[in-house]
């Protein structure tokens, strides 16, 4: 499918990511990997849609269709924000939008936790993404001791 594509295509370009040293050659790496995690969210959200969004048989919507939702706002939310890090020029500015792009990791996170609960069978992709939010996280702790 296509999200198997884009997956494999992404982790093929982790390891030259992981061993770069320089400031700019992680805020490129982190954002970078801001934007894969943005399209790998949207294409799994377009996916579970179709069996989240049939009703239950009592009539009700599937809640979890929400948290679909929320990793594609929270994953294109990531981008501006750290591109806000890496312009600002005040420290205190700068720290403020640091705490911004962690909360939006740790939403992240705790979606895609809701979501590989729930009853689809597009949940198994949610644990690919979950993955490459581990190495978004680990880009991400050098990438702060570089602010």
């Amino acid at each position: 499918t296509d999200i198997e594509l884009v997956i494999c295509n992404f982790s093929t370009n982790i390891n030259p990511i992981m061993t770069t040293q320089s400031s700019s050659e992680l805020h490129t790496a982190f954002y970078n990997k801001a934007v894969e995690i943005a399209l790998i969210s949207k294409r799994i959200s377009n996916y579970l849609n179709g069996n989240l969004c049939v009703l239950k048989p009592n009539g009700r919507e599937d809640i979890n269709i929400y948290f679909s939702g929320d990793i594609v706002r929270q994953s294109s939310s990531l981008l501006p924000h750290i591109l806000s890090v890496n312009q600002e020029v005040f420290s205190d500015k700068k720290q403020h939008y640091v705490k911004i792009v962690k909360w939006l990791i740790r939403g992240l996170v705790t979606n895609c936790k809701h979501l590989e609960n729930c009853n689809s069978n597009g949940s198994e992709f949610i644990s690919i993404l979950r993955t490459e939010l581990r190495r978004l996280k680990k880009i991400q702790g050098k990438w702060l001791l570089t602010i």
